[in-house]
């Protein structure tokens, strides 16, 4: 068996075009477009890229895009004052303060900070409130993206049993509960778990979420399974790439060329048992800022008397 690779990336393209077509019709109609508030504060790389993404993609919508890069130096005072200032600004719908923050800042204060209204990542107590409650309004990014990518293969996710490895804020425990939504069996791992390649071999949804390279072998694999692969791992070492690519014509040379290659947590050889698998990359990662320009819109809606049509 050969997995069917699930195109997050053609996904996304499809998506934005939507959400830009949606943008230029309340341009048409006289409203103003959307506008997103992104803060970068201090030098990580990968962040610069994850900000450069999600600001094209922004301008790309139609929509405003406002950038406020601070250095690593910003004291936790400033940051908030910043975002109480974007707030109540009336051309800001959505803010977006890139983690991971310097560490004199407190990221679950900043994200508390955040007009619920406004907090596009889907992040703040309120807005993971509503989720747990079944009547979400903005949701987190990268599980909103999941369930895009489940509901496009055309698969009925209700009665599956769906294993979610991975617990975090971010992705993990708002997975959960977009599964539960879907009336999907949940049952999420972490490192605690036991016998945990047996418990994912019971998943026919798989979810992987842990942040480690390749961990995710066949072995872990429930045959005919559909595998979504959240991870993004970085790859330099020669050895560690021949481990996992060795072969690979294609992968083999984007590593020559760059000196790197991604990863997700789930090994290729997954494919050799999986009914279906998003990449790495090209899969969840596009569909995370699609949903935010999703996100963005709604919010704006909502900021306009908009009706909000609760999930079930």
């Amino acid at each position: 068996m050969t997995a069917r690779i699930i195109d997050g990336k053609a996904r996304a393209l499809r998506l934005t075009s939507e959400v830009a077509a949606g943008v230029a019709a309340r341009v048409a109609a006289g409203k103003p477009p959307p506008g997103l508030a992104v803060v970068l504060v201090g030098d990580n790389p990968a962040s610069h890229v994850y900000v450069r993404n999600k600001r094209r993609m922004t301008d790309t919508s139609g929509m405003r895009s406002f950038a406020h890069d601070l250095p690593a130096t910003t004291s936790q005072a400033d940051l908030l004052a910043l975002i109480d200032a974007l707030n109540v600004d009336p051309a800001v719908n959505g803010i977006l303060v890139q983690l991971p923050l310097p560490p004199q800042i407190d990221a679950d204060l900043v994200t508390e900070r955040i007009d619920p209204l406004k907090d596009v990542d889907g992040f703040h107590p309120y807005n993971i409130g509503r989720l747990v409650l079944k009547r979400p309004t903005l949701r987190p990014c990268t599980p909103y993206g999941c369930m895009t990518l489940l509901k496009d293969t055309g698969e009925d996710l209700i009665g599956k049993h769906a294993v979610v490895i991975g617990q975090s804020n971010i992705v993990g425990r708002p997975m959960a509960l977009e599964l539960l939504m879907e009336r999907c069996t949940v049952t999420i791992c972490h490192s605690k778990t036991r016998d945990l390649p047996g418990t994912c071999r019971r998943g026919d949804i798989l979810v992987c979420a842990m942040g480690r390279a390749g961990m995710i072998t066949k072995d872990y694999v429930k045959p005919g399974a559909t595998v979504v692969d959240v991870g993004m791992n970085k790859i330099t070492d020669r050895a560690e790439f021949e481990k996992f690519f060795k072969g690979n014509e294609k992968r083999e040379a984007a590593f020559a060329k760059n000196g790197s290659t991604l990863i997700g947590d789930v090994h290729p050889n997954a494919a050799e048992v999986a009914g279906k698998i998003t990449p790495v990359p090209g899969g969840v990662g596009p569909l995370t800022i699609a949903m935010l320009m999703v996100n963005t819109v709604t919010a704006a809606k909502m900021r306009r008397g908009g009706k909000l049509k609760a999930s079930a």
